[in-house]
């Protein structure tokens, strides 16, 4: 893509949008709530606007997370295959929600299901891209023991994108503790990965830390409940941590 094709407000021209399935229940504590859906989705169309080129991965936990269908008893890799398909349910939902703004949207899946989502083929997400179609990846890895974090990363470094915005809620960066436990938590500003990894703060898992460091991709943890807050930061305002 040319560097005149985006405005000079966008400091990124294609960036990887991760965003929990928890980010997806709103005040619910289970399942989707199509208002946050909507909510995220414009959120996601403001950046779109920009011209600003959209991968996202969207976790499956408010339907069901493999580790802790595993920590009850259930087989590991059949409660990860679970977690995979929970996954491809909130990206029907978001790619139907951002649709509905009138934003072209695909849902690609690592596990084939031709009927309801494409296969993952790298060259021809590159061309939805290119197209200004936000590319919604699923079924994570399509592998068991990974995790959709590790995803993000992985499709970030083959989608050739400049950084991982991940939004979080109720939360605008890294601290050293949890803020909601701990009223002494400082937040960073700037982190590398090392330190991350070092200080154990979770902010993803350390496979897809490593991944990130080892391919020089920088992560950007920022507020997904504020409104705005994505577009802000990709024209250089807001409050967030960066990971380099």
């Amino acid at each position: 893509m040319s560097d005149d094709a985006v405005p000079a407000e966008a400091t990124f021209n294609r960036v990887m949008l991760k965003i929990s399935g928890e980010a997806l229940m709103g005040d619910q504590g289970f399942g989707l709530h199509p208002p946050t859906i909507e909510r995220i989705a414009k959120e996601v169309k403001t950046v779109h606007d920009m011209g600003v080129e959209i991968c996202m991965v969207i976790g499956g936990g408010n339907v069901f997370r493999g580790l802790s269908g595993a920590a009850q008893g259930m087989e590991r890799t059949t409660a990860d295959y679970m977690g995979m398909l929970a996954t491809v349910m909130n990206a029907l939902a978001m790619q139907s929600a951002l649709e509905g703004l009138g934003v072209f949207t695909r849902v690609i899946s690592a596990i084939r299901m031709d009927e309801v989502a494409e296969p993952y083929i790298r060259r021809r997400a590159v061309r939805h891209l290119e197209k200004k179609r936000v590319c919604i990846f699923a079924a994570g890895t399509g592998n068991p023991y990974f995790t959709t974090d590790t995803a993000a990363t992985l499709r970030a470094n083959e989608m050739a994108c400049e950084a991982i915005f991940m939004g979080k809620n109720g939360v605008d960066g890294i601290y050293d503790k949890d803020p909601a436990e701990h009223d002494d938590a400082v937040r960073f500003d700037e982190i590398t990965y090392d330190e991350v990894l070092a200080k154990r703060l979770k902010v993803m898992d350390a496979s897809a830390i490593a991944l990130a460091r080892d391919n020089n991709l920088p992560l950007i943890v920022f507020p997904l409940d504020e409104p705005g807050g994505f577009k802000g930061i990709l024209a250089g305002r807001g409050t967030y941590t960066k990971v380099r």
